[in-house]
């Protein structure tokens, strides 16, 4: 009896190798979204110089420059900045200012210098640069001291 199993086993063997071999597929499919997102990184601060008739406080003017931002999008998003809400300035500087925050972008998008908020819709990478002007009206002036103010740059 074990010799007729070996047989038998033996014969169904080189019987199946004669034939092809039965293939089989499946398909796995991979699904990803990617939501708009994008990153903002500080590259630089700016500086605001005062003008010579010292109504000006600007990154525009002689000897200022732009603070710089590196930003990364998915595209699907808006870059804008917010109206300037936190300023310090000297005690002797008693009259109002009209601060005025720009912004431009230069790599994979091309932005013209704005105020507005400019939507983006391509991926890709840019320097910002964001610029500040204070302005003084009629005929008061910049106080001399130190004056800071914050600009909110942002991308949703």
């Amino acid at each position: 009896m074990k010799l007729f199993r070996t047989a038998f086993g033996a014969t169904l063997l080189v019987a199946c190798l004669g034939q092809p071999a039965l293939a089989t597929t499946q398909n796995v499919i991979f699904n990803g979204t990617i939501s708009p997102t994008c990153t903002l990184v500080i590259a630089t601060n700016g500086t605001m110089t005062v003008s010579p008739d010292l109504q000006t406080l600007s990154s525009h003017n002689s000897g200022g420059s732009a603070g710089t931002v590196t930003l990364t999008t998915t595209g699907g998003v808006s870059l804008s900045v917010d109206p300037v809400t936190t300023t310090t300035v000297p005690a002797a500087d008693t009259t109002s200012t009209t601060w005025t925050p720009t912004y431009s972008s230069a790599g994979a998008h091309s932005i013209v210098e704005t105020g507005s908020a400019t939507a983006i819709s391509t991926p890709g990478a840019d320097l910002v640069s964001v610029h500040l002007a204070g302005t003084k009206g009629g005929s008061n002036r910049f106080a001399n001291g130190n004056y800071q103010a914050t600009v909110t740059l942002r991308c949703e």
